[in-house]
Parts: structure tokens; C-alpha cells; sequence
């Protein structure tokens, strides 16, 4: 391996030193945007059994063929079924059953007439009433007149319409949204198994560094990477602890490594990665108890050309150092330790997506020979009927300028090759939430 590492090249060391988390079995709502292990098989027909879709009369089809407003069918209310209902009234020739959404189609009942389409009923209460979450069975008397006739299955939700037993609800490789909770739930399933979200310990570095919220001293800075790379660890779908900053002393760094690796899936730092200084980051990192150990590397890109990784302590924890400068970090993150953290996850796709863009910006973009450079921009999606979005830089180029990087929804990947973009050109985006 040359000195000068690719970013594809060191992607694909970490990503081959990472192995999706054994699978856990955890209640829906923990499960949240974890990915499913294994095939859920539906264990009873959803619905499970016939409904009505509409508060109004279950009622025989024949009953009310021909029905119109001048000559309606006048059939007799026998009960009333509410959702949730046990004892059903069986509806015989010129009865009907006043019913509720969501309440099981009663016997002999083929269809339900809404109720705007009937007087609503004498002795069963105005059509308003039909909201009534709970009614005695048999409760109600008197007529009904339908004024409109109701086809077969009308209205009716049949048993089964939704998910058939046996029928697979969710297949093995499935990330777990809201929609996928939700139907777990409808067919009983109260755990899934799953793996779970990695746990990503964030530490930043550096005796400059100061909380947010406190004051600032001579030649300190604010510490706003541990938030950027937590955020986005968050947003990768892991479960995430900020550290904050640590001074750059050797034991205090060591110490609260150590610490920390008990509860990490992946250990995340940033500062202290520069190649050919002396640096307590990579002292210790090197001489954990439990032994591993860290490369750091020069990386053929900007912003974020010196990068560490390695597997340190009992379990060989991933560890990936990231530089100190707040762009450098983020780039990084997006760019290496979110995939792995997907991967950790068992999800398919680990990369953020790709796409093309016209370059919109008044002069040519330059970038270093050598070099793949990831520029921040603005992105807009194609109009209806174009092929391709525009995109457009914002701020300059320096790993500082976080300011710019916060209205940034894209990075521009210039590739080594290419030293110049002209406006106009086809680039390479890719895309951030």
C-alpha cells in the first residue's frame, strides 16, 4: 500500500474490519429503525374478520334492490353493532343492523348502507348518534328507511384484504419506519428480532476546547465537534454518547479511552491525527491496555487528509480518529464512520447517495492535482421533465468555515484527476439530509 492512502482505500479497510452486531430480539418501539434478521410471517389474516368501512346498517342486498328516495326499503333494526362488539344480532330477511366503523359484519348481512344514505333511523337515534363508542347489542328498535341500493361486499372490509395468514409481512433485510412498527403491531407481533443501532462513543480533543455555554479564555474555542459528530452518528441511526473535550494530557485521554470502550460499538475522536508530529492522541491510542492498535494515514483528499484507524482494547473496538478542524470532521464522518456504523447495522447500503448536478457558479472551481476534493454546496433537484439538478459552492474551501457548511445539503466530489470545473459542468454530488 503506497504512503498516500485513497479515500476509497481507506473506506475499505474500515469497512472490512467491520461486522454487522449479532442480532437481539427488542420491543417494537426500541426496534425503531433497526433492520429486521429474519422473514415475519403473518400469524392471523388482517383484517380477521369482516368489517364494516362505514358507520351505517348492515343490512341484505336483496333488501334494498330498487331502493331510491321516492320508494325506499324500510327495514327493521334489530341491535346495534359497536367496534369491539362480541355478541352479534343475526340479520335476517328485512332487518338491518345499525353498525360502526371498524365493528364486525353481523350474520346474514352481505354489505353496509351508509348511513347518509337513510333517514337514520326512528327509535335508533339521529345519524350524528352513529359515533357511539359504546352500544348495548340488541339496544336499538324501530325502522330505517334506505333510500340507495348496496352491492354485495359493499363497504366491507373482507377478512384477510390486508395480509393473509402465512403471507410475509416483512421481509429479512427490512429497516424498521414508523409504517413497519405499525403493522408488527396489527398482527400481534409485540418483539422482533433485529440488530441492534451501534453505540457510538464521540470524544474530541484538545486544551483549547471549552463547553458551549461557558466563557471563553485567552486562545480557547468553543468545542463543536463532539455535537456535530454525535448529531450525526444520531442521524446514522446509531445510539450516540458525547464525551465533550478532553485535555491533551496522556493519562486523562487514556483513562477516559479505557472508560469509554465498554460501552462503544465504535469509538469516534477528532483532533490530533496530524502524521509526523508528536500527538497524545496517537501516543495512546498505541499503548491501550488490552493491546490493538491505530494507523494514521495521509489521506489523498481535502479537506481531511490525515485520518486514523484501528481495532483497540479486549474486543477490538473499532476506533476512528478523526482531524480537529470542524469541516475536516464532518467530511470524515460522512464520508468513513457513517458507513460503518450502517454496516455495524446490517444495512444493504452503507454510502450516502450519488447523483449528478450542473455547476452553477460564476467561475471555474480549481482543486488540487492529486487530490479528491469534497467541496460544500447547494443542491437543487431537477424540474419536472429535467435530467439534472444545479448545484453551487457555498463558502470557500477551508476546513474552518463550519458557518458554511451549515447551509450545505451536498458535498461537490472533484475528483484526483481534475484541477478545474467550469460552470456548466456535470459534477459529482453527494447528497446529505
Amino acid at each position: 500500500m503506497s504512503e498516500t492512502w485513497s479515500v476509497e482505500e481507506h473506506l475499505d479497510d474500515i469497512l472490512r474490519s467491520v461486522r454487522p452486531l449479532e442480532p437481539i430480539e427488542l420491543q417494537l418501539l426500541e426496534a425503531q429503525g433497526c433492520v429486521l434478521v429474519e422473514d415475519v410471517v403473518v400469524p392471523a389474516s388482517l383484517p380477521p374478520f369482516d368489517n364494516s368501512s362505514m358507520d351505517g346498517y348492515a343490512v341484505r342486498t336483496a333488501d334494498v334492490e330498487g331502493a331510491s328516495e321516492e320508494f325506499p326499503a324500510v327495514l327493521t333494526v334489530i341491535g346495534d353493532v359497536a367496534a369491539g362488539s362480541g355478541e352479534l344480532p343475526a340479520v335476517e330477511r328485512g332487518q338491518a343492523a345499525r353498525i360502526m366503523t371498524g365493528a364486525a359484519l353481523p350474520p346474514g348481512a352481505e354489505a353496509v348502507v351508509p348511513v347518509e344514505w337513510t333517514d337514520g333511523g326512528r327509535g335508533g337515534g339521529p345519524a350524528d348518534s352513529m359515533t357511539a363508542r359504546s352500544i348495548d347489542p340488541g339496544g336499538a328498535s324501530g325502522e330505517v328507511r334506505v333510500h340507495r341500493p348496496v352491492a354485495d361486499g359493499q363497504h366491507v372490509r373482507p377478512r384477510g384484504s390486508d395480509v393473509r395468514t402465512g403471507a410475509v409481512a416483512l421481509s429479512a433485510g427490512t429497516v424498521l419506519g414508523p409504517p413497519q412498527v405499525g403493522l408488527l403491531a396489527a398482527i400481534g407481533r409485540g418483539t422482533v428480532t433485529v440488530r441492534p443501532r451501534p453505540r457510538v462513543v464521540v470524544v474530541s480533543t484538545g486544551s483549547e476546547l471549552v463547553q458551549p455555554g461557558e466563557q471563553l479564555g485567552p486562545g480557547q474555542i468553543f468545542d463543536s465537534n463532539s455535537f456535530v459528530l454525535t448529531s450525526a452518528a444520531r442521524e446514522a441511526g446509531a445510539i450516540a454518547y458525547r464525551v465533550g473535550a478532553v485535555a491533551d494530557d496522556a493519562d486523562t485521554l487514556r483513562s477516559t479511552i479505557e472508560d469509554q470502550l465498554i460501552r462503544a460499538d465504535i469509538l469516534v475522536t477528532s483532533g490530533g491525527v496530524s502524521v509526523g508530529a508528536y500527538d497524545v492522541v496517537k501516543e495512546v491510542l498505541s499503548q491501550l491496555d488490552g493491546g490493538g492498535s491505530v494507523e494514521f494515514r495521509r489521506l489523498a483528499m481535502q479537506p481531511g487528509k490525515p485520518q486514523g484507524f484501528g481495532l483497540i482494547g479486549p474486543d477490538r473496538t473499532p476506533v476512528i480518529a478523526l482531524p480537529g478542524n470542524p469541516v475536516s470532521a464532518y467530511v470524515s464522518f460522512e464520508l468513513f464512520v457513517r458507513p460503518a456504523v450502517r454496516a455495524l447495522m446490517g444495512r444493504a447500503s452503507v454510502r450516502r447517495e450519488t447523483v449528478r448536478a450542473r455547476l452553477e457558479t460564476e467561475e471555474a472551481l480549481t482543486s488540487p492535482d492529486g487530490k479528491r476534493q469534497f467541496l460544500r454546496g447547494s443542491y437543487v433537484p431537477p424540474a419536472v421533465g429535467e435530467s439534472l439538478g444545479s448545484v453551487r459552492t457555498v463558502g470557500g474551501a477551508g476546513s474552518h468555515l463550519i458557518a458554511a457548511l451549515a447551509q450545505a445539503n451536498v458535498l461537490i466530489d472533484i475528483p484526483e484527476k481534475t484541477t478545474r470545473a467550469i460552470p456548466g459542468e456535470e459534477v459529482a454530488v453527494v447528497l446529505l439530509d
